[in-house]
């Protein structure tokens, strides 16, 4: 008699956690992704304004890269002649 309950109990826990996950996985998942939403929103602003600089009317902005310089004169090796022997 005590192996039927146990066999019973088994059963209704698997089957109550069966439904319980069905009902709570797709609420747990949009409440992931709703908050990865805002974080994300929240370090890189809105999604709509991206690559938009916010400027007054008739105001000129330049934006490039610094230039850098390189030195010619700069040694980086030295170069090495190697030969085959046979």
């Amino acid at each position: 008699m005590v192996l039927l309950q146990t066999i019973l109990i088994f059963i209704l826990v698997y089957y109550g956690l069966k439904f319980l996950l069905k009902w709570l996985a797709p609420k747990l998942l949009n409440y992931a992704m709703r908050k990865t939403n805002e974080r994300f929103e929240q370090q890189f602003g809105n999604p709509g304004d991206f690559g938009h600089t916010k400027t007054r009317e008739g105001e000129t902005t330049i934006s490039k890269k610094p230039h850098r310089r390189s030195n010619p004169s700069k040694k980086v090796g030295e170069y090495i002649d190697f030969e085959e022997i046979d």
